[in-house]
């Protein structure tokens, strides 16, 4: 009886940024990857959110990608501005964009399609949801879909994020809870329909500080504003609010923020649709594992954060970048290419979990928005 079980060269699990740019740079130097990711389609849902996207990091990634032109052209001009007020809303800094495009803001929605249009079609497996993934020796692995399908690779790259099905191969290492949970709301076509939110959030990246909490935003392209409602609690906090309840959830998120200026409360109360829920973990900073032959991770598979220091997105980018830098240059040598990028990867992204971990002290620090000021008068 023949083996029909389909073998790909390189599978790389996850569509993300940084799977997709792996998959991009592969391309650019001729290898194909096949990309497995468990949504439905490319559409199934919102990508949310804006991104800097940074000129030593994210920016580098599209250089090698070969699409770094075609960035440029869907950033959100005015995005770098940044402004920070304390729990009465009063302005501590308010900083224009520099015009430097070193950190331009780009829709995550529309940097994911960028990668997406620049891979041939039927690059991306839709629907297929990893369950599990086994050794079989010599470096390949067999990997098996909820639909009951198989397949084997000789490379196997974890690109599937905070609850991969694939580091469970390199390390025992699991996410916990960092402290902090996050509410994402938006509010629509802001300047028309909430014009004193969009006032009080500026043209840019927005932080209003106070002990334990506070509210980070940024506009969209599409004229909404996202806002990010933060809060230091315990790791249940957000079991106990019915989110299917919007304006009872409204409420119950309001009741953290007692006190704070109504500008800024209106935040929340003034919120269209519905409230996101979001714990946020992380990895142990440092985290890294021993080489095992065929398979490696990269994005927050491989180190995942807390969003504090803006790395997350970029990180990933320049991972999936460098990795098929390393493939295309020692072709006949997967390990050796695979020990070398671990020998960048692990470094690097310890330093930036560390730096994640100090952002989200210094945010939310008794004194706030102090530590954020020092931070950035001292940049």
């Amino acid at each position: 009886m023949t083996n029909t079980t389909p073998h790909h060269p390189i599978a790389v699990i996850g569509a993300g940024l940084g799977g997709l740019t792996l998959a991009r740079v592969l391309r650019v130097h001729g290898i194909e990857a096949a990309v497995f990711d468990l949504d439905a389609s490319a559409a199934a849902r919102t990508q949310g959110g804006m991104l800097d996207i940074h000129e030593e990091s994210g920016q580098e990634a599209l250089r090698a990608a070969g699409l770094h032109e075609r960035f440029q052209e869907l950033v959100l001009p005015g995005g770098q501005a940044t402004r920070v007020l304390d729990r009465d809303a009063v302005v501590r800094m308010d900083e224009p964009d520099d015009g430097s495009g070193q950190r331009p803001e780009i829709d995550r929605g529309d940097l994911r399609d960028l990668l997406l249009g620049s891979l041939p079609e039927g690059t991306v497996r839709w629907g297929a949801k990893v369950t599990a993934a086994r050794p079989l020796g010599g470096g390949r692995h067999e990997v098996t879909l909820a639909d009951g399908s198989a397949f084997t690779t000789d490379l196997l790259v974890g690109a599937d994020g905070a609850w991969s099905r694939i580091r469970p191969l390199l390390s025992a290492a699991r996410p916990a809870y960092t402290g902090v949970s996050f509410v994402e709301v938006d509010l629509l076509e802001a300047d028309v329909r909430h014009p004193g939110a969009a006032e009080v959030v500026g043209g840019g990246f927005f932080f209003a500080l106070g002990a334990g909490r506070g509210f980070l935003a940024h506009r969209e392209t599409d004229g909404s504003v996202h806002v990010y409602v933060a809060v230091e609690s315990p790791e249940d906090w957000l079991d106990g609010i019915d989110f299917t309840d919007t304006e009872k959830a409204k409420v119950r998120v309001l009741e953290q923020f007692a006190g704070w200026d109504e500008s800024l409360r209106s935040l929340i109360g003034e919120a269209d649709g519905a409230l996101v829920p979001r714990r946020i973990h992380a990895l142990p900073a440092g985290h890294r594992w021993e080489r095992v032959p065929g398979v490696t991770l990269l994005g927050d598979a491989a180190h995942l954060m807390s969003p504090f220091a803006g790395e997350g997105a970029n990180l990933a980018m320049l991972d999936g970048a460098e990795l098929a830098g390393f493939l295309a240059a020692r072709r006949e040598d997967t390990e050796a290419a695979l020990t070398a990028y671990e020998e960048r990867l692990f470094p690097r992204s310890a330093a930036a979990a560390a730096d994640s971990a100090r952002g989200a002290a210094l945010l939310f620090r008794e004194d706030a928005p102090r530590g954020l000021l020092e931070m950035f008068a001292g940049r």
